[in-house]
Order: C-alpha cells, then sequence, then structure tokens
C-alpha cells in the first residue's frame, strides 16, 4: 500500500503560518499533522502532495516523493488530507473496503465562516487508480466521488488557523500516549520536582532537568524530548512538549504548550506553539499564539489573548476580519518575523513572514503584511535583499543554511502578498505626508 498525504485548496486559510510550507507540516501537539497521519501506515511507501510553488523545498524536507503521479501508481492507495487531525492511529484502518471518507469541516464565504463537507480520506484500490488516470489526489478523489461508497464520520478537522490552537492540548496529551514514553531517563537534579505523577513526564535520555525545576502533571504529561535543557526557576504545567535541542530559561510554561525544536523560550507562555528554531528569550506573555520558525521575539514582547469585554476575536484572514467564535486568541506571526523589545501586539493579531516590528508605545494593528517594517505606527517595504541576508544571518547562527530553493520560494511570496502590502503601504505614506504638512 502507498499513502499519499496531500493538501487541498484550503491552504490559503492558513496563511501566514502556510506561506512557506505545507499544510501537512504545521505542528499541532508534539508532532506535525503529516507525522501523525504516518503512525497509521507505518510501513508504508509515503509521498507527499502539495502545491507546486512549494515542491522544490518540500523535496529538501520531507523523505518521500513530492507531487510525482508515480505516487499514485503501482499498488493500493490510502489518500489522506493533512487538514484530518488524526489523534488516534486507529481511528483509519488501512485495510477496507474501497470508499471515500468525509468528515464536517468549514469554509469561508464571503468573510463568514460556513460548515462544508471535507473528504478527509480515501481507501482506493490499484485498478480502480490506473482507471481514473489520475495525476493528483485532487483529480483521483474528483473522478471517483460518484462511484465509490462515501461514509461520514465524527472527526476533527482543521479549517483555519487559529483552529491548531484549539486542539493543541488535546494533541499533546495523544501524542504522548502514541509514543508510549514515560519516567525520567535523562539528568533530573535532586533539587528539580514532580508535581503530579511521574508516570506523566518523560525526559529523555540526553535531555537535561536542572535545580529548582517544577513541572506540574497534574493537569497532563509533560514531554522533555531529546538534547532539551531545562534551566533553574521554570515551572512547566502538562499538558506540554518541550522539543529536541530546545532550552526553557526561567520560563513559566503554562499548559497547552508545543514548543518544536532547537528554541530559546523564556518568560510566561500559555497554549501555544513555537514551530522550532525561534526565540522568545525574555520575559514577556505568549498566549494562545503560533509562532512560525526563525522568529525572533524582542525582550517583553507581549501579546493579548483577550478582550476586556470578553467578546470573541475576530482575526484577519483573506482580506476579511474573521469571527474566530473563540474568546481566547493570541498572535500568528509568519517565518523569519522580528519584534523590538517591548512590543505589544493586539488581540488575534496576525503577522506576516519576513516582517520587522518596532515597538512605538501603543498595541500593534490587527494585520502586518509580509515583508514591512512597522515602525511609528506606520508600515514601509522592506528591501528584499535585506530579509534575505537578515535570514541567512539568522540560519547561519544555527548552522543551517538558506538554499536557492528557499530564496525563489520567498521571491514568490513576496510577490503574492504585494496587493495587500501594496495598499498599506500607500496609506502609511498618506498619512507620513500629512504629518510632514502639519509641521512645517
Amino acid at each position: 500500500m502507498k499513502l499519499c498525504i496531500f493538501e487541498d485548496e484550503t491552504f490559503e486559510s492558513f496563511y501566514p503560518l502556510t506561506y512557506l510550507r505545507a499544510i501537512f507540516e504545521l505542528r499541532c501537539g508534539a508532532t506535525t499533522l503529516a507525522e501523525k497521519i504516518r503512525r497509521v501506515a507505518p510501513q508504508a511507501q509515503v509521498a507527499y502532495f502539495a502545491r507546486d510553488l512549494l515542491a522544490p523545498v518540500l523535496q529538501q524536507r520531507l523523505d518521500g516523493p513530492v507531487n510525482d503521479p508515480a505516487a499514485l501508481t503501482g499498488d493500493d492507495v490510502l489518500l489522506v488530507n493533512a487538514r484530518w487531525l488524526i489523534l488516534d492511529p486507529d481511528a483509519l484502518p488501512t485495510e477496507g473496503p474501497e470508499e471515500l471518507i468525509v468528515a464536517q469541516g468549514a469554509t469561508l464565504v464571503d468573510g463568514k465562516v460556513e460548515p462544508q463537507k471535507v473528504v478527509v480520506a480515501a481507501r482506493v484500490k490499484q485498478a480502480t487508480v490506473a482507471k481514473a488516470g489520475a495525476a493528483t489526489p485532487g483529480e483521483l478523489l474528483g473522478a471517483l466521488r460518484n462511484t465509490l461508497y462515501i461514509r461520514e464520520i465524527d472527526a476533527p478537522v482543521l479549517s483555519f488557523f487559529w483552529e491548531l490552537i484549539q486542539h493543541n492540548p488535546k494533541a499533546i496529551e495523544a501524542d504522548f500516549e502514541v509514543a508510549g514514553n514515560a519516567g525520567i531517563v535523562g539528568t533530573f537534579s535532586d533539587h528539580a520536582a514532580v508535581w503530579g505523577s511521574k508516570e506523566r513526564v518523560y525526559v529523555a535520555p540526553t535531555a537535561e532537568v536542572q535545580p529548582f525545576v517544577c513541572i506540574d502533571t497534574t493537569e497532563g504529561p509533560v514531554t522533555i524530548d531529546e538534547g532539551a535543557i531545562i534551566n533553574p526557576q521554570t515551572r512547566i504545567e502538562g499538558p506540554a512538549y518541550i522539543g529536541p535541542e530546545s532550552r526553557i530559561v526561567g520560563g513559566k510554561i503554562r499548559e497547552g504548550c508545543s514548543i518544536g525544536p532547537v528554541c530559546r523560550v523564556g518568560g510566561e507562555v500559555e497554549e501555544s506553539i513555537i514551530h522550532g528554531c525561534s526565540n522568545k528569550y525574555h520575559d514577556g506573555f505568549l498566549g494562545h499564539a503560533y509562532v512560525c520558525e526563525w522568529v525572533n521575539l524582542g525582550a517583553l514582547t507581549t501579546n493579548s489573548d483577550l478582550k476586556n469585554d470578553y467578546s470573541s476575536v475576530d482575526v484577519h484572514l483573506q482580506g476579511h476580519l474573521v469571527d474566530t467564535d473563540d474568546t481566547k486568541v493570541g498572535s500568528f506571526i509568519g517565518d523569519h518575523t522580528k519584534t523590538s523589545i517591548g512590543t505589544i501586539l493586539n488581540t488575534g493579531t496576525v503577522v506576516g513572514c519576513m516582517c520587522n516590528v518596532v515597538a512605538g508605545g501603543g498595541v500593534t494593528p490587527k494585520f502586518i503584511p509580509a515583508f514591512t517594517m512597522f515602525l511609528d505606527n506606520k508600515m514601509y517595504n522592506i528591501p528584499f535583499k535585506k530579509t534575505v541576508a537578515t535570514a541567512q544571518t539568522a540560519m547561519g547562527r544555527r548552522e543551517r543554511t538558506l538554499t536557492e530553493a528557499d530564496v525563489d520560494l520567498l521571491k514568490a511570496t513576496l510577490a503574492l502578498t504585494k496587493p495587500e502590502r501594496t495598499e498599506l503601504v500607500r496609506r502609511s505614506r498618506r498619512m507620513l505626508a500629512r504629518e510632514r504638512g502639519l509641521s512645517q
């Protein structure tokens, strides 16, 4: 059997998190969505399908073919939509009759969230695939929609970026159970403590928990993965996951946090996902947020995740302010973005990739488009060469390189985001012109 993991046409509903990655590369819990899907059929040959724009960088990062039509031939195929959050590998049997599996999701219609049935998986025999002659999962599903048995299930389907945060605590717990690791194997100081069951904590063999650390498992499990270091004066509340080679520096890590590999995190963090290779080294609050890779949050950077009137939070998506129907929504920050010291992010702020956000004495706007500098309450274009040079420097500090394929993707993203950026920069120029006119 072949396992084909694909993203569907809804990737725009996950911007800015998916500008530089496929939906199946997003994190929820201790693992990515693709890693969860792969647990369904661990012995299967795996192939990936995503936007053609992403194919060169995905081929660098993944261990299977990308957008290869041959992956749909030569064997029975199990197609799985990346948006299905598979917390239990047994939820999708690999053996069984041919069928399309659908579940309830949602879509955006004129800025409003509307329910929508989503094909989350399909089990298809080799002969049926050959007869369809499809080159992509979308083509194959379209050809089979009126011929295969359709079974509807009750399953979590991700439709918008803020839902990753909503599901994260349960995903951490599920990943802990599936991994089957428990107990203190690595270094654990005699002056550190577990408050709650020690069976609900896992300290990997090369991890290190230093003195005066408290790990609280009363509300959920905690994993300290390989090479991670937890410095003194840190409290970690479960469910929580601290990824490989990450360091927690006197942090207050509250429940529902997933911190990916090679991060440096301090201050207070609550129900947030830090994808990987990002820093929040200093004091400041991050709550109900998703932070992509190569982000640096300056000292005292803080986001709001609750409005003063306790009403539901709107976020910027596809040119609309969209009601999340949730009162706890923080910030969503794209790759390679930097914030200055003292930056205050508004409730439900969306920041694109490659941005530079400079504190101006007040809260930021709800939306900062990609490749812009926010300074003195105005937005400016950042020269592309300068953003690339900064990214190369940041990655070089972790002994990583920005490849030619990465740069090409950044160029394409620069063009993709130009319309939304241009209008806001023009508005700032008009504002600056008026200010200068008044001052003369």
